[in-house]
């Protein structure tokens, strides 16, 4: 069994050991189109692009609403998970000229230093030093849920939180509340109970307050990560 990108998270590997069914993966060879998706998010989250289009589209110039935003410039960008697709989001969010933090279980000093970022000790100290959360772990037992409702509460009001990795990571419920009584900003590639298919309804509820932007799942949908799997 082949799983045309990282994670073996939709493959019961246990059942497939017991048969003698091999199991591999292609890490890495998607990770530039995750890490664009996410600086797209990011940009679009600051300057809120979906809304101005929304606005525009239905005719209405709101430039008193949408000239109001922070920039990236200076700002702190965390990144939890400093695996290949993090890295590429690091050298990203540099050229933006961000301060950039980083938390792995495996992220130690020599390495943070190799990699130009500032080691934070916890996830949660990560989250309070961050403006920007960016999530890039895989989905196994230590990491189900680890981004918690004490995660994100301390994160500042109004920081951004980028989900590319896995929906079962992240409280998606903590992170619904915190986006109405804080005003944090989320921008979701993943979700809980995504359908199957390519064209399906879905609970749209997480997107009905706020500022929450979404994309159905296609972090590694392009033309050339496509080629490289």
């Amino acid at each position: 069994i082949i799983r045309a990108g990282a994670g073996v998270n939709t493959i019961d590997v246990e059942a497939a050991s017991a048969r003698g069914v091999y199991v591999a993966t292609c890490p890495g060879k998607n990770a530039a189109a995750v890490a664009e998706l996410t600086m797209a998010h990011i940009l679009a989250l600051d300057r809120r692009l979906v809304d101005a289009t929304t606005a525009l589209r239905s005719g209405r110039w709101e430039k008193s609403t949408f000239q109001v935003a922070r920039g990236l410039l200076g700002r702190r960008l965390g990144v939890a998970g400093c695996g290949s697709i993090g890295r590429l989001v690091l050298d990203r969010a540099r050229a933006f000229g961000m301060q950039l933090f980083g938390w792995s279980r495996s992220l130690t000093d020599a390495r943070a230093q190799a990699l130009g970022v500032t080691r934070c000790a916890t996830l949660q100290d990560l989250a309070a030093t961050s403006d920007v959360l960016s999530i890039h772990l895989p989905l196994t037992d230590q990491t189900r849920g680890i981004v918690s409702r004490d995660v994100l509460a301390a994160m500042p009001p109004g920081a951004i939180v980028v989900n590319t990795s896995r929906a079962e990571v992240l409280d998606y419920e903590a992170l619904a509340e915190l986006v109405r009584s804080r005003g944090m900003r989320a921008g979701l590639d993943v979700l809980p109970e995504e359908p199957k298919s390519g064209s399906a309804d879905c609970d749209a509820g997480i997107f009905a307050d706020g500022v929450v932007y979404g994309t159905p799942h296609i972090g590694a949908s392009t033309d050339q990560a496509q080629e490289a799997i």
